[in-house]
């Protein structure tokens, strides 16, 4: 089965005012996701790493990308095609709670 990397961008602001139920509902598809074998983690504090021509490694704390909300988590799930991961993320908590999720196919 094709699988999709996910990442989650939402701020609290948008969680705090997604109703309770429509948020509970986002947890359940989350379950869901999990028990059908989606790797999912809430995101920490990043790191960059570089080695340029391998000649010496250079460790910075901090994200390489910057974005309007922050990233809020990742998942790997598994779905036939383009269309069903979409489906599949569109009831997720980021992108009910005033977020947004991306979803990258891995070839």
């Amino acid at each position: 089965m094709p699988k999709f990397i996910t990442i989650g961008y939402g701020d609290q602001a948008g969680y705090d005012r997604t109703p309770q139920d429509v948020r509970d509902a986002a947890h359940e598809q989350d379950a869901k996701l999990v028990s059908e074998g989606a790797v999912m983690g809430i995101a920490g504090a990043p790191v960059q790493v570089r080695n340029p021509n391998a000649a010496g490694m250079e460790i910075r704390e901090g994200p390489f990308m910057a974005s309007d909300m922050p990233i809020a988590g990742f998942a790997v799930i598994g779905a036939a095609n383009l269309e069903e991961a979409i489906d599949k993320v569109s009831q997720v908590p980021c992108a009910v709670a005033h977020g947004v999720v991306e979803v990258w196919p891995l070839k």
